[in-house]
């Protein structure tokens, strides 16, 4: 999509007043309420605003949800603080906000669609609101972002983080996955500061720090089935390719191929895949846009920012969102070396899990308009997300989105999480606004992004609610409006 010179200048004119009304507070030493979402978007966004008020010397708090309901909002409400600045959240809950947080002074920098209307005394920094697509072109870190640069040129370092938070949030939807619209011009703050580094090159998570066959065994997107957490596998795969994992007894990194090699990998891999039925597309998916971190460490996870922002999803949604956040403000310590434990546990866990689903194809279910996954108390409702993103490019049936959940413990809920292929939003699917209209029906809570929503529903509707789903899915794509 084309977006205009003034759409962005009326999208930063919005993100200048956003960052006078903060550093105003910051300056009175007042102490500002930062919350913000546990995925990696969130995190970097609640990094880049949390170094930015430390840089002004101003006194923060910050709160990591997985969503916005009433007792965070009334928690909010309670400690009366002088400002509250969501990131990453707010956008789909402003009517929720707006009730309980009326007489409070609240900044929204979120990328979210926003559903209901926010209080005239909110600041609201949203990309939709000047037309501009939040789920490609601008993710909640980059409005972030947008703001930490009016609140001073000196935060341009702070454009690497904004960059992690839109490839966690998977917005490298542009040709060989490259980052576009109003991303990239953040790309371009950070390669023309001399922060990022940008290339063309195979992407394996770990092609930086890990041993190939390692890496191999790491990609889960797609999940290979006789690579994809099989170690030993990925060995013989690379060994009967003659390409060899050691070079005078050192292990040797995805980057440290030759030309050649990665071109035998990558023809290789391409029909594996094929021989799965995977289509052509998915293999073309394995080669893409690099975004380096030329400030970072070789051999740690954040020298490659999608890896970077699979750490900070690991700490999110393993329920250690303060070294996420940690990280993103500079700790390169502590936080770090238990990140990077969290890490490891969150890449078995996801492994399981894909095993356990590729054991039966009966567990991913296929319905009219949607598939169907049913994690139930086995997926944890944490990671529920990535499965589903992980899922999605590699149905049988790209014309069907997929819809995913696990109930929440202790609470009788259902967290779902729903993904689909650009091919179907251009025909016109908002698997956002799908979500919402079937929760509301069903005394839940739902939106997000025409290509990737979450809801949570009472687990006793949750049939009744994927019914509905599938119904919604068939009509919108259909071309019939979705109503009542």
């Amino acid at each position: 999509m084309f977006i205009k010179k003034e759409q962005v200048e009326a999208f930063l004119d919005v993100a200048s007043k956003a960052a006078s009304l903060i550093l105003k507070y910051a300056e009175e030493e007042e102490t500002i309420h930062v919350v913000s979402h546990f995925d990696a978007d969130g995190l970097a966004a609640a990094g880049i605003i949390g170094t930015s008020l430390a840089r002004l010397g101003g006194k923060i708090r910050i709160q990591i949800e997985k969503w916005i309901d009433e007792d965070i909002v009334d928690e909010v409400a309670a400690e009366k603080p002088p400002l509250t600045i969501f990131t990453d959240l707010g956008g789909g809950y402003l009517n929720l906000i707006s009730e309980r947080l009326s007489n409070h002074r609240v900044v929204i920098l979120d990328h979210h669609q926003p559903v209901g209307e926010a209080s005239p005394n909110f600041t609201h920094v949203n990309p939709h609101l000047h037309g501009i697509d939040g789920s490609r072109d601008l993710s909640g870190a980059g409005v972030a972002y947008s703001v930490a640069k009016a609140l001073s040129g000196t935060n341009i370092d702070l454009a690497c983080l904004a960059t992690v938070g839109a490839l966690g949030d998977l917005q490298d939807k542009y040709t060989q996955r490259k980052l576009g619209g109003v991303n990239e011009m953040v790309v371009e703050d950070a390669v023309n500061a001399g922060y990022l580094k940008l290339e063309t090159d195979l992407l394996f998570f770990g092609r930086e720090t890990r041993p190939i066959h390692k890496a191999l065994a790491c990609t889960t997107n797609p999940f290979i089935s006789g690579i994809s957490g099989e170690e030993d596998k990925s060995l013989a795969f690379l060994a009967s390719l003659g390409i060899t994992p050691k070079r005078e007894d050192k292990w040797r990194a995805l980057r440290d191929l030759s030309e050649e090699e990665k071109k035998k990998l990558f023809s290789a891999l391409a029909d594996y895949l094929a021989s799965k039925g995977f289509p052509s597309n998915v293999a073309l998916g394995l080669i893409g846009s690099v975004y380096t971190l030329t400030h970072e460490e070789p051999w740690t996870p954040l020298k490659d920012a999608r890896e970077f922002a699979v750490l900070l999803n690991a700490t999110g949604r393993m329920d250690k969102p303060s070294l996420g956040v940690a990280i993103c403000m500079g700790d390169r310590g502590v936080a770090l070396e238990q990140a990077n434990t969290v890490l490891e546990e969150y890449r078995r866990t996801i492994t399981k899990y894909l095993g356990w689903l590729n054991e039966k194809p009966g567990r991913i279910e296929e319905l009219s308009g949607i598939y169907v996954v049913r994690g139930e108390d086995f997926i944890d409702e944490r990671v529920i997300g990535t499965v589903s993103s992980i899922l999605s490019t590699s149905l049988p049936k790209p014309e069907k989105p997929i819809i995913a959940y696990s109930t929440v413990s202790k609470e009788d809920l259902a967290k779902v999480s729903a993904r689909a292929l650009d091919l179907l939003i251009s025909r016109g699917l908002n698997l956002g606004e799908i979500l919402r209209v079937a929760a509301e029906k069903h005394l839940g809570r739902g939106g997000g992004h025409d290509i990737a929503a979450g809801a949570q529903v009472p687990i006793q509707h949750v049939e009744s609610f994927i019914k509905l789903v599938d119904e919604l899915v068939k009509k919108q794509l259909g071309e019939t409006p979705i109503g009542g």
